[in-house]
């Protein structure tokens, strides 16, 4: 097949661009010809805001250039990942006026909710779900806390589903999971039209090999923003009754504010941003991975990289996470935002009264099988090539029809 891929690249890289990647590498080891089609919002910079904001609706450049080029190339299949805010829904109809089948991952919530999280204020939130006019997302400035980028992207919202876009323009969906599945369901958007592939490693890093020390640590590994529930993390191992080392790795707006907290907070080591071979090398010495996400998280890579490894996951139970994680399986589960509860669930696992701690090595094994069974490479190639014959054949069907 000849593929197009195509995705918006964020000002900050994060798994997405990840997914997005492997994918591509993917496709290309299986002997399929992949074209990138890509934009970086870095380039924003250069632009007016009244130009933004008429590219976020509808760019008219990538209408026409993506049209060419899906000519050009004889594209069978286009892939978005992510279209915000440069690409633009625009690229849909061009696929669609060469009878291209259109495929959109769906990564975040961003076509339901103008924050794209279905998070504020510390809570999860869903006040634009099933508007019209997502206004809420505006009056309290949810995307880049700002009226003004708010109004761009709800309005942009308003026109697509206006228009039925998300129902008329794409032809199958992928979710990461059941969860975000139904709640785009919920959402109004066509279950028929939504498949489920979860994200996987293009390379497999093997299982790590732990001894009794490594196994009495914890490690947090991702991005530094509130949404991930670091205040619940900090708030936690301030409540521990014993010494468990903790190691948090990554980047992001809250760096200062971790690197200050840790600063006087004995046995939690700060280590910033890691090179991703780091990354792998401290989950292989590590006994538990914590997520203690306080939104609907969708699928994180850094959860398919600890079962990989063998390492299991103690995470909160909201969204994704709650089937994601099996509860005394392949680690543990504590409700979302209580840190007095994480606490208990870390020293129930990690502390020298440990009740679970005899079963730390059987739920790595576990973590490890559910990688090899659900997030391999060869699996999911085969459940893409399964989605884009599906959306072939829808195509194929529309195409008839005219």
């Amino acid at each position: 097949m000849r593929i197009l891929l195509a995705h918006n690249y964020y000002q900050q890289a994060g798994g997405e661009d990840q997914v997005f990647a492997a994918e591509s590498r993917l496709l290309e080891r299986y002997g399929h010809s992949v074209v990138r089609w890509t934009r970086q919002n870095s380039d924003i910079a250069d632009m007016s805001r009244l130009r933004v904001a008429r590219n976020t609706l509808w760019n008219p450049d990538t209408y026409r250039d993506l049209k060419q080029r899906i000519r050009r190339e004889k594209i069978d299949v286009a892939h978005f990942h992510n279209t915000f805010p440069l690409i633009s829904p625009s690229a849909y109809y061009a696929a669609r006026s060469e009878n291209v089948p259109v495929i959109q991952s769906l990564h975040n919530y961003r076509l339901m909710c103008p924050g794209a999280l279905f998070y504020r204020e510390g809570r999860v939130c869903e006040s634009c779900m099933n508007r019209a006019v997502p206004w809420p997302g505006v009056v309290h400035s949810c995307y880049r806390k700002s009226r003004l980028q708010s109004s761009g992207v709800a309005g942009m919202l308003t026109f697509h589903r206006a228009i039925r876009t998300w129902s008329r323009a794409v032809d199958t969906y992928i979710a990461l999971s059941e969860f975000s599945r139904d709640k785009f369901v919920e959402g109004g958007f066509p279950r028929e039209r939504i498949a489920i592939k979860t994200n996987f490693l293009d390379t497999d890093p093997g299982k790590g090999k732990r001894d009794k020390r490594h196994n009495k640590t914890a490690l947090y590994v991702g991005r530094l923003t509130e949404d991930k529930g670091l205040h619940v993390l900090l708030a936690a191992w301030r409540e521990l009754k014993q010494p468990i080392p903790l190691t948090i790795a990554g980047g992001g707006p809250l760096s200062d504010f971790i690197r200050e907290q840790t600063q006087t907070m004995q046995n939690v080591t700060f280590l910033g941003e890691v090179p991703h071979a780091g990354i792998v090398d401290l989950m292989k010495k590590a006994g538990v991975l914590i997520v203690p996400s306080v939104w609907y998280e969708f699928l994180p890579l850094t959860i398919v990289e600890a079962y990989a490894t063998g390492l299991p996951v103690i995470a909160s139970n909201l969204g994704s996470l709650a089937t994601l994680i099996r509860h005394g399986v392949t680690g543990l589960h504590f409700p979302a935002g209580d840190h007095r509860a994480l606490a208990r669930t870390v020293e129930r696992m990690l502390g020298p009264e440990s009740d679970v701690g005899h079963d730390i090595g059987t739920m790595g094994d576990n973590a490890r099988a559910a990688f090899l069974a659900d997030h391999s490479a060869e699996g999911n190639y085969k459940a893409l090539m399964a989605i884009y014959q599906r959306a072939v054949a829808r195509a194929n069907s529309r195409g008839s029809m005219h």
